[in-house]
């Protein structure tokens, strides 16, 4: 009965629009079916075919959901990317992406398939169960899953001041200029939002370019909104109906669940504080010499302003035993406020989350109030069998994977668990509670340059390659080291990339000299070689094309595709790497015939068949652990995808132009 359901529900859901309220979805069953809630709740734990996002209403005990639960249906049906006859046993439907759009312009002369009833594609459609639906409720069905279809909408635009935020293309920007959260539906703002509510010429634009029909710009936002919902929840195993929640203003659903995260705009980088940050304005994160900054929400609601006694503040906020900063402005920790307005702390990343060589993230304390009201940091304390297994760090890994961990720790006879959602712990037996607090350790500005220069005088004594120019290793940077065209290196370099591009001559072959990005290399190679059970990495020498604009930026800070962009998404969210240079060369964009290409060493592991949905590899059919990268053929891999930045280094940067030809006269 509940495949019958669970059958009915998902052509309803496609054929009104995507996605329906659970409200409207009961009448529509009720016309049809009497069934108990409880195999309605079992049709919707089909999780291939649904999504359900919990609402905000209250529901009486007997009721299974909200009256404003909305059912959203997915599929993993995707259009191909790849040119029209290059790819053998494609998987995805061979059609016109402007077609599945609403609007193609070029019609019955088009070179893509127009044809969902032809052979391949009516094959795929049978296997994914969408054999009973029009072509009209496939299209919508595509547009809210397969992320190759809609337009992005620009991360840029939406931080930053001024008409076009802190995007430099302006106008001329390819990607939508209007307020991400508006079309999450989780603007906090609302009439007051500085960021576009609507489109302007210039996004009709954009949206007619991507060949979206009238009526899908008219829809917009409903089917953004529910491709965002769906690219953001974290596939669950099968078990108990999950809920999906809602998201919370300014907060993005599933955001703690994410696989690979997109970059917090709140977040301070570490190159700036280091040496200065060659994304400049593009870069994603906050410029500021601090590893933490204290603002203040202005009066007129929409500007954050710097606290002027920021270190001060932070000194006092280090201390977990402080609830108010003295001063002249009063920081209140617990709401975070100052004056009645709203405060935040900016900082640098967790130290956690970076390899243990990055100097100035920020480094999380954690303490519980013992029966004096003091506060001891876990894993310390004066006696030793009071003190806890549990330490600062280890919690904090805890809260990262999971911040809403329940955590079961022990301190002398006594068992307690931590509830790190709500940052308090219980006493298993008497059930008593007590707050714990997390707090950074605290830096002064005097530390950072101390910190600064020490990795300075450090810096020449870091292992690199013996081969490397001991006089070209910066400080905090890169030097780029030109090769003779007599070196191993330069031969070995060459002769990969005239394997598939011999009618170009290598102008020349320059040796990128980052000791700090090397030893994070290195460090990635030995967590995966123990990961491996001790055995050697897979390691390769790839290609990867790019905009020359970009590569004093790859070269000093390495490939980050949520800074970079992405040449297509064909096999996963994530940086692309090619066997051949032929591949790469497409990507490779220049102002005139002589152009540039990266040579990478690559750490790619155990991989597996990639997918355009993927934003981290795939977990391991057999044994544990996830795969290291992704791949557009396992038994023969030309395309790499590397999600992970810290498995690549950006080694060699060849110069290279076509070969003049020569005019042969007889």
């Amino acid at each position: 009965m509940s495949h019958v359901i669970s059958s009915f529900i998902f052509q309803a859901v496609c054929q009104l629009g995507g996605s329906l309220d659970f409200q409207t979805l009961g009448q529509i069953l009720r016309k049809r079916f009497t069934v108990a809630d409880e195999v309605v709740q079992e049709a919707l734990c089909d999780f291939d075919r649904f999504l359900v996002v919990q609402g905000c209403e209250k529901r009486s005990d007997c009721e299974v959901f909200s009256a404003d639960t909305v059912i959203i249906a997915k599929t993993p049906l995707r259009v191909c990317q790849s040119l029209p006859g290059q790819c053998a046993g494609c998987e995805t439907l061979h059609l016109c992406r402007y077609l599945v759009c609403g609007n193609c312009r070029f019609r019955e002369k088009c070179k893509n398939s127009h044809a969902l009833d032809s052979f391949h594609n009516s094959t795929l459609v049978s296997k994914v169960g969408l054999q009973e639906l029009g072509q009209s409720a496939i299209f919508q069905l595509l547009l809210q899953n397969d992320p190759y279809l809609l337009p992005e909408v620009c991360s840029h635009y939406n931080k930053g001041n001024g008409e076009h935020g802190a995007c430099r293309y302006q106008a001329s920007c390819t990607n939508l200029h209007v307020c991400q959260h508006f079309l999450q539906d989780d603007c906090k703002f609302g009439a007051t939002c500085k960021r576009a509510h609507s489109f302007d010429a210039t996004a009709v634009k954009v949206l007619n370019n991507r060949g979206l029909s009238p009526e899908n710009i008219n829809n917009f936002g409903k089917i953004y909104k529910n491709r965002f919902l769906i690219s953001s929840h974290k596939e669950e195993p099968p078990g108990p109906l999950y809920l999906a929640k809602t998201a919370s203003p300014g907060t993005a659903a599933g955001e703690s669940s994410k696989p690979a995260k997109e970059p917090d705009p709140n977040e301070i980088c570490l190159f700036f504080i280091r040496r200065g940050c060659s994304f400049k304005e593009k870069c994603v994160r906050v410029h500021c010499h601090l590893p933490y900054k204290w603002q203040v929400l202005d009066k007129n609601g929409l500007t954050w302003k710097d606290l002027s006694n920021g270190e001060e503040i932070e000194k006092a906020f280090c201390n977990p035993a402080n609830e108010v900063s003295p001063g002249p402005e009063n920081v209140n920790f617990i709401s975070m406020t100052c004056g009645g307005r709203q405060v935040r702390r900016l900082s640098t990343v967790s130290s956690v989350t970076k390899p243990p060589n990055f100097i100035l993230t920020t480094e999380w304390l954690w303490y519980w109030k013992n029966n004096k009201e003091e506060w001891i940091e876990y894993g310390q304390g004066e006696d030793a069998q009071l003190s806890t297994p549990l330490t600062s760090q280890t919690l904090e890994n805890i809260y990262h994977s999971d911040p809403q961990s329940e955590v079961p720790v022990s301190s002398g006879t006594h068992t307690y668990m931590l509830y790190l959602k709500d940052m308090y712990q219980r006493n298993v037996l008497y059930q008593t509670k007590r707050e714990i607090r997390r707090r950074p350790r605290f830096v002064s500005a005097l530390e950072v340059e101390s910190k600064l220069k020490g990795e300075t005088s450090s810096s020449s004594s870091v292992a690199v390659p013996a081969h490397w120019d001991r006089g070209a290793l910066p400080s905090f940077s890169y030097k780029l080291v030109p090769l003779s065209r007599t070196e191993a290196e330069f031969l070995m370099v060459e002769k990969l990339f005239k394997q598939t591009m011999p009618k170009y001559k290598v102008n020349s072959i320059e040796r990128n000299q980052n000791s700090s990005l090397w030893k994070v290399f290195q460090w990635q190679k030995e967590q995966m070689k123990e990961r491996n059970g001790g055995r050697d990495v897979d390691e390769r020498l790839l290609f990867h094309g790019t905009r020359e604009s970009l590569i004093e930026a790859i070269c000093e800070q390495n490939f980050d595709w949520r800074v970079c962009g992405v040449n297509g998404t064909l096999y996963g969210k994530g940086s692309y790497f090619a066997r051949d240079a032929s591949y790469s060369d497409q990507y490779s964009q220049s102002a005139d015939t002589t152009k540039k290409m990266f040579v990478a060493r690559v750490l790619v592991g155990h991989y597996t068949s990639g997918h355009n949905s993927l934003l981290r590899p795939p977990p391991k059919t057999m044994g544990k652990g996830f795969y290291d990268s992704c791949v557009d053929d396992c038994s023969n891999p030309s395309i790499f995808v590397i999600f992970e930045k810290y498995q690549i280094y950006p080694e060699f940067i060849i110069e290279y132009a076509p070969e003049e030809s020569r005019c042969l006269i007889s």
